[in-house]
């Protein structure tokens, strides 16, 4: 086996397009960053997608509690959205207030600005100890406005390797603090049967 740090940096290789979520619950919007999201149907009439959301997230209880999510693939002229929406909780200020968005079918935020959007409804979840995998059936689906001029979309590699030179310290602390706290909870994994499907 190899040492954990040189397995952690293979791993980064699955990582997904870096993506925003956006949720809400009682009238209380948020947006989150992530790159643990992937494609989870190979069927076009079925579309699905599922997202790793960490607990501490104040997005995540928003998600668990409607059931519902918009996720968003970002451009690479987006590292500003994603410095202002990953970089600070939403339990501490509206990260959306700043943000042109509107409100999709399923009532959640769609941003104006990204390469894509998908409008999901949870049908399953898996609990993994630090967070929680949320399976989505995609609803609705859209292109952001300025389609032309969005540039690719973001990579988790695309950012790390060309992320502003002054957020890296930030960016590092962060990464070490969810890595922390997902150490400490990984191992208790519980069993979620997600409502609906214990009928």
């Amino acid at each position: 086996m190899l040492p954990p740090d040189q397995t952690y940096q293979l791993l980064r290789n699955l990582t997904s397009p870096v993506v925003a979520i956006t949720s809400e619950r009682d009238g209380r919007d948020n947006g989150m960053i992530s790159d643990a999201a992937i494609r989870a149907s190979i069927v076009p009439s079925v579309p699905r997608l599922s997202v790793y959301i960490h607990k501490f997230n104040f997005s995540h209880d928003l998600i668990f509690d409607t059931g519902r999510f918009v996720l968003h693939l970002l451009h690479t002229k987006q590292f500003d959205l994603i410095h202002q929406l990953g970089f600070v909780s939403g339990r501490e200020r509206d990260k959306l207030a700043d943000v042109p968005h509107r409100r999709g079918v399923l009532g959640a935020p769609v941003l104006d600005d990204c390469y894509a959007h998908f409008e999901c409804k949870v049908v399953n979840v898996m609990d993994t100890g630090s967070s929680t995998l949320f399976l989505g059936d995609i609803v609705e689906v859209g292109f952001g406005a300025g389609k032309a001029t969005r540039g690719e979309v973001m990579t988790a590699g695309h950012f790390r390797a060309n992320m502003p030179a002054d957020w890296r310290k930030e960016y590092e602390g962060l990464l070490g603090a969810a890595q922390r706290f997902a150490e400490e909870r990984s191992r208790t994994i519980r069993a979620v049967v997600w409502r609906g499907l214990d009928r």
